[in-house]
Order: structure tokens, then sequence, then C-alpha cells
């Protein structure tokens, strides 16, 4: 399912959360939607998935608008950091919902996914600590099968062991059922190589959507001699650079070839502080 974003706005008051971004995701990816907190992550999840009404513009899943429309939001599974379920469901009476609300619903998947997270179905939700309700929203998301899965902050309470696990599912699972599936996380290095593509937001306008293939491409991490270090980096736009005694190391837009040409050690850029990088408030901004 292809979705376009044209001049998609969202206000509250002054407040721009979304100002005029336009873009498109193809079908079958997995996305990285990152930024800041108030970057715009939230409002854009919540129009794409049907929940609110955009200001201005629009945004379409295969040329129809999501809001008010039944065939296309049971077509999309967003799970929020919290209050994704009434707290005086049972976890039984949760999976029979959402197997309810979604044509593709896995209930084998769901119950393998309860025993790999240690959660019984007899549990309410208000029993659950944070992980565990945290594992409960990663359950649904991965069982409900949807073309259009969104996981906002999903993990929020799981331990690093659990969120890995969670990480391997998600890849096993879209290896052999592809969908799209669009991830926003503050523990972004946790999970960028899963990215086929990274859309970056700041104060409600993109700044930066590109493949993981084209970023690897146009960013290196080079360490060196200061002076070879120095001489790269003339004319280039430099993400971070520290230097010690002798040395340098720095983070840059340039070619791995030149790097490697210039007698330095080349890395990838974590995309994390590329993100920080293209986010970051400028001096006398």
């Amino acid at each position: 399912m292809e979705i376009k974003v044209n001049q998609l706005s969202k206000t509250y008051g002054d407040n721009h959360a979304l100002d005029q971004v336009s873009f498109t995701l193809e079908g079958n990816k997995i996305y990285g939607l990152l930024g800041r907190n108030g970057a715009g992550k939230t409002t854009f999840m919540d129009i794409l998935s049907g929940q609110m009404l955009a200001s201005s513009g629009d945004i379409t899943i295969d040329g129809e608008n999501p809001f008010e429309n039944q065939r296309l939001t049971e077509s999309i599974c967003l799970i929020k950091e919290a209050n994704n379920f009434s707290p005086e469901l049972k976890i039984k009476q949760v999976l029979k919902i959402f197997a309810y609300f979604y044509p593709n619903w896995d209930q084998e998947m769901a119950e393998e996914l309860l025993e790999t997270f240690n959660l019984k179905q007899s549990a309410k939700v208000k029993t659950l600590s944070k992980g565990m309700e945290s594992a409960l929203g990663i359950t649904t998301g991965l069982a409900s099968r949807a073309p259009i899965t969104v996981f906002d902050e999903p993990y929020i309470g799981m331990d690093a062991p659990s969120r890995k696990m969670f990480y391997d599912i998600l890849l096993d699972d879209y290896q052999e059922n592809p969908r799209t599936i669009i991830f926003s996380t503050h523990l972004i290095d946790e999970v960028s190589l899963m990215f086929e593509e990274v859309i970056i937001l700041k104060k409600g306008a993109v700044v930066l959507q590109e493949s993981s293939e084209e970023l690897r491409a146009k960013t290196v991490a080079v360490s060196g001699p200061k002076d070879k270090v120095d001489a790269y980096l003339v004319d280039k736009d430099i993400i971070q650079r520290t230097d010690l005694a002798g040395s340098s190391m720095a983070y840059a837009f340039g070619s791995r070839k030149e790097a490697e040409e210039a007698g330095l050690e080349v890395e990838g850029v974590p995309v994390q502080e590329l993100m920080i990088h293209l986010t970051e408030k400028k001096k006398g901004a």
C-alpha cells in the first residue's frame, strides 16, 4: 500500500505540529521515522491511522483518505508507547477484539508471542508492569498482520534482552510476510540496521528522507592523524568531530573512497548522530 503525503499540516493555535509536509512511502519497507520530541512524529502517525484530521493538505493510502475509512483503518495498526488497551480488559479479551478488527489477524502467532513474553491470557491489563504492557502491544502489532503496522516507542519498560527478542521476531516475520512497518524510536542505534529508509522530522518539517543505502554512501566516520583528517574535511559538512593529542575522529558527509584514498580509517556514521546533527538548534536560530 502506497502512502502519499501532500502539503500536510496540523496546527494547534500558533503551534505547527506539521508544516506542509510532503513525501511518499512505498509499500513493504521498514521505515525509521525519527526526530526529537515535538518534531511531529506522533501527529503524523495519528493522522495516518485515521485518528486525527489534518488542518490542511492530505494523506492518502492507495489514493484514499484514511479518516473514517474502515477499509483502510483495518489495514493500519498503530501501537503507541502507552494506553493501547482498556485497563479492565483481560489479555484474552484484547486478542479477541484485535482478531475481530483486523482481517489478517494471526491467532497462532499471538499465542506464541504471549508465551515468548510470559504473558498469561487471564491477566488483566491493569495488573501488567509497563514492560509487560509493552510486550502485549508488540504482540498485537505483529499478530495484526496489518499491511501498515506502526510502532511508536513500543517497548517502554522492556529490558534489553526482550527488546532484542522483539527485533529478531519482527525481522523474521517481515522476511516471510512483508508489510509496511513504520518505526518511531529514540533508541535509534539499537534498530537502525533494520531501517530500509529513514525520514527525519524537525519542527514539523522533513529535513531528510533517504534510503539507508544512500545514507551509508554519503556519510563517513573517519579517523587518523589530525593533519590528514583536517585535509579531508575541507569544504565538507561536519556532523561531529573529536580531537585527541595528534589524532582526530569525525563524522561527515563525504565519500568513503575519498577518505580511504586519504589514508584514513573509515566506518559508517551512526544514524542517531546524523539525526542529532540535522535536528539541532543552530546558533542564532
